[in-house]
């Protein structure tokens, strides 16, 4: 039995009836594994355009979100801003048609493509949005706005309800979209407070001059003049030109002056002036109002140098030496000699026995003459370059890493914090804030270039000068907060505040004993200051003056304060008031400030808030 299977086995018949058995088997292996190989990659594919379609989706999705958020944001901050800074308590303080301007401006300046990728977002995932509808109206029931009284029936408090609705269109990478709409009420609360006493910045005045007599033979520069004006001496006015002021107009003389050209000057009480074939008639929006009270005026800087060593500013007494000396070191961390500098740059900061630096005040301080430039650096760190007798020191403070860094001389220090505003009586941190001192003169401030950016979004800060400050160049905000041409945001003059551009910005220039002088430098004669500069003291002869060749167009975006009016040799002038300035004392760090009787009630707080009773994704995907 065991032979005839061997036999069977070996028998050639059988075995070509084996042959390619084993190439079958493998080609329909091979069939199989590639057919789940192309499963799996169609899988994965649609998995991938899945997931990318869902993350473009979910990106759009967010950016309209976020778009809606902005625009209700600015949408409140447009409201508190049309808050005059006094105002009549029998008196609405929100302007008649405030919500109709809102409306047009969210939809003018939020109506096109947005991105949001800026600052330090640049490099993140693209998103953008635009608002394609947007409405903001009083209600009507009960009648707006609602005042509260106190038990004598005095009106103590005014509320607005609006009703808004807003849509925005988000997108991301792809041409996925994202509509989504928002709609509720927000609330406006304007609470007042009697009229008397109130500390203002000398910041809250478009122009504000201490000497002037009518009728001196100098007449105002006619043009529109933005923000609230004022004199502690009188106005006069020519007829080579009209004028038109937005705000109030005030002076401590009675009488106002009106210079004809058949050389008579006429000073009368009054809004107008005829004689001749002459009429002076000056358009006051906001009225002509004589015979104020005088405001007073700064008697030093004290508070400005105080302000270096402790954020506080708050001082009635020189600063010796030997304050400087506790608190003040340079780059090397040695103290500010006890007995003196003719020069350099110091910072208030400590350290410990390990040789750790802490910032421990509000700013810098520079002794002797210096050339000061301004620029920024990344999205958040505003550099100080001060040159002195050919040494350069810079001084980089950058509030997202919170380190101030100081070189010189090829020495490095990284001081851990940066200068604060203090509440003068608990030391509580108010706001990041820098005030630079030069105990000297500067005689030279600017930005690092014509059109450059100067001032970094966020930074607050002051430049103080024991003498005169020499501006050179542009000195310019990174954004710029106000329209400088009328219909920039269609509908609007000049001086309108931009929608989104309040980054917490903001400049000056204060010189107690000094000038502000122009010397321009830039090719083509043009000259831009972003900030509120002021020339002011007791008894001071302070002005913005030229001293330089003729200038084109000077603009000034904020103020000028001013002891006298003195020549700024320049074509064309265009002051555009900050109108920050008029909401709730915003205004440079330590900007000198002053105490004014008010006539009117003053809104002593704003506050708002947000109702939101519908927040609905209009696409039809998820």
């Amino acid at each position: 039995m065991t032979k005839s299977i061997a036999h069977r086995e070996s028998h050639p018949v059988w075995r070509r009836k084996q042959q390619g058995a084993a190439l079958l088997t493998t080609l329909m292996l091979l069939l199989l594994l590639t057919a789940m190989s192309l499963t799996m990659v169609l899988s994965v594919s649609s998995d991938m355009l899945i997931n990318g379609y869902y993350r473009n989706y979910r990106s759009s999705f967010y950016a309209a979100d976020s778009g809606l958020n902005i625009a209700r944001q600015s949408m409140v901050s447009q409201i508190l801003a049309a808050v005059p800074a006094t105002f009549s308590a029998t008196a609405a303080p929100i302007p008649p048609g405030t919500e109709s301007a809102v409306q047009a401006n969210i939809l003018s300046y939020y109506g096109q493509n947005s991105s949001l990728n800026s600052g330090q977002s640049a490099n993140s995932w693209p998103e953008s949005y635009k608002i394609s509808a947007a409405s903001l109206a009083l209600v009507t029931a009960p009648p707006q706005p609602v005042a509260s009284t106190d038990k004598n029936g005095n009106i103590t408090a005014y509320q607005y309800t609006y009703n808004y609705s807003l849509t925005a269109v988000g997108q991301s990478r792809g041409s996925e979209n994202t509509t989504v709409s928002d709609s509720g009420s927000l609330i406006i609360n304007a609470t007042l407070k009697p009229a008397g006493p109130v500390n203002t910045s000398f910041a809250a005045w478009g122009m504000f001059i201490d000497q002037w007599a009518v009728c001196s033979g100098s007449t105002l520069v006619p043009g529109t003049i933005t923000g609230p004006v004022f004199t502690n001496g009188g106005w006069t006015f020519g007829d080579t030109g009209a004028y038109t002021f937005t705000d109030p107009v005030g002076s401590v003389s009675g009488q106002a002056g009106y210079a004809h050209n058949n050389g008579k000057c006429d000073a009368v009480a009054a809004k107008s002036d005829k004689s001749g074939n002459s009429t002076i008639a000056p358009t006051f929006q906001a009225g002509l109002n004589l015979g104020q009270a005088t405001i007073p005026l700064p008697p030093n800087d004290y508070n400005q140098k105080r302000a270096v060593l402790d954020g506080k500013g708050a001082t009635g007494s020189a600063i010796t030496n030997s304050d400087l000396n506790s608190v003040l070191r340079d780059v090397n961390k040695n103290p500010y000699p006890s007995t003196g500098a003719n020069s350099g740059v110091y910072l208030p900061y400590t350290v410990d026995a390990q040789g750790k630096a802490t910032f421990a005040g509000g700013g810098i301080y520079v002794k002797g003459n210096a050339n000061v430039t301004l620029s920024t650096t990344g999205s958040s760190a505003q550099v100080y370059t001060v040159v002195q007798n050919g040494a350069t020191t810079t001084v980089t403070i950058d509030p997202s890493s919170n380190t101030t860094v100081v070189t010189a001389g090829g020495k490095t220090t990284t001081i851990n914090g940066v200068p604060t505003q203090n509440d003068p009586s608990t030391g509580a941190v108010t706001r990041d804030a820098t005030m630079l001192y030069v105990d000297g003169n500067i005689t030279s401030l600017s930005g690092p270039g014509q059109g450059k950016p100067a001032i970094q979004d966020g930074t607050a800060l002051t430049i103080t000068a024991a003498n005169n400050v020499t501006v050179t160049g542009d000195i310019l905000y990174k954004t710029e907060p106000v329209t400088q041409t009328q219909n920039q945001i269609p509908g609007t003059p000049a001086d309108t505040l931009i929608p989104g551009n309040d980054n917490k910005q903001v400049f000056g220039i204060f010189t107690n004993t000094g000038d502000i002088q122009l010397n321009n430098s830039q090719s083509n004669g043009n000259l831009e200051i972003d900030g509120s500069v002021a020339t002011i003291s007791q008894n001071g002869s302070g002005g913005l003056v030229n001293i330089g060749n003729g200038i084109n167009t000077l603009t000034i975006v904020g103020g000028r304060i001013q002891n006298q009016i003195k020549n700024i040799n320049s074509t064309t002038r265009n002051v555009f008031f900050d109108r920050r300035f008029a909401q709730n004392g915003f205004a440079p760090p330590w900007f000198p400030s002053t105490t004014v009787s008010t006539t009117g009630s003053e809104s002593a707080n704003l506050t708002s808030s947000v109702q939101r009773v519908q927040w609905l994704n209009k696409s039809s995907y998820f």
